[in-house]
């Protein structure tokens, strides 16, 4: 695929997007949240338990 097809695939791409609605934006930036929260909550149990191992 060269730069011509590239170009025509975006351009199409872009012809089929769309804006979400409210209740597609909530439900997407409820997700991240969840995942975010998630990764955080992972992160500070492992630092913790490095804590508790290392007896400090």
């Amino acid at each position: 695929m060269g730069l011509r097809g590239f170009l025509r695939s975006a351009a199409t791409t872009i012809k089929l997007a769309r804006k979400p609605t409210r209740g597609e934006f909530t439900q997407a930036m409820k997700i991240v949240a969840i995942g975010v929260a998630a990764i955080g909550l992972i992160t500070f149990v492992i630092k913790f338990l490095a804590l508790v191992i290392q007896g400090a």
